[in-house]
């Protein structure tokens, strides 16, 4: 069988986020173009999987339908080990949608009588991509970064759950690092270089 990845020269990605946009065509350099699925629609799918893999291949399809075009989606997320994987494909909407300061109480709360030995934790993103809506073989890229969950929060950079997820080879919370140290070591860092592989561009 070929290399179902081979002669990429366009993709769109699931996603309306800009920055997010940027980083991955920043990952893939000039050898793909990387295109909006904001160019073709506003509308977001509905995301009824109940894995990051089967929410990341939903994504894909649904933008391969809409584009005409190979999509590539991402579904990521805070998993911890004490509350049995959660808020794992609910960690943007783990306080009913009331944005991350929300958010990151709510797993304070949650863990409140946790000890630090047992506050493990990994952020998941899993990546899809699709060489046309019915793709029956979906290229399929995960990357775990693993760490613990802090008692407050520390740190300015990054989003979500950054300020409380402490990174034991930057001895420091996600939101101290540097944004370019971040993107070298982070979940979807880790994604994107398998994906790399897969494609040829590594």
């Amino acid at each position: 069988m070929t290399n179902p990845a081979s002669g990429f020269k366009e993709l769109v990605l699931a996603s309306h986020n800009a920055g997010k946009l940027k980083e991955l065509q920043a990952m893939l350099g000039d050898a793909v173009r990387v295109r909006s699925i904001g160019e073709f629609s506003q509308v977001e799918p509905e995301e009824t999987g109940l894995s990051f893999v089967e929410n990341a291949i939903l994504k894909a399809r649904n933008a391969a339908r809409i584009s005409g075009l190979p999509a590539l989606a991402d579904d990521s997320g805070l998993a911890v080990d004490a509350l049995g994987g959660a808020p794992g494909i609910y960690s943007a909407r783990y306080a009913d949608g009331k944005g991350d300061a929300a958010n990151n109480a709510k797993l304070l709360d949650a863990l409140k009588d946790v000890p630090d030995a047992e506050r493990g934790a990994q952020f998941v993103c899993a990546l899809a991509l699709v060489r046309h809506a019915d793709d029956p073989l979906p290229i399929l890229c995960e990357g775990l970064w693993h760490g613990s969950i802090l008692h407050a929060a520390r740190g300015e950079h990054g989003f979500g759950y950054d300020p409380l997820f402490w990174v034991p080879e930057g001895e420091c919370s996600s939101a101290e690092m540097p944004p370019e140290q971040k993107n070298r070591l982070s979940h979807r860092a880790r994604a994107m270089a398998l994906l790399k592989q897969r494609l040829g561009l590594a």
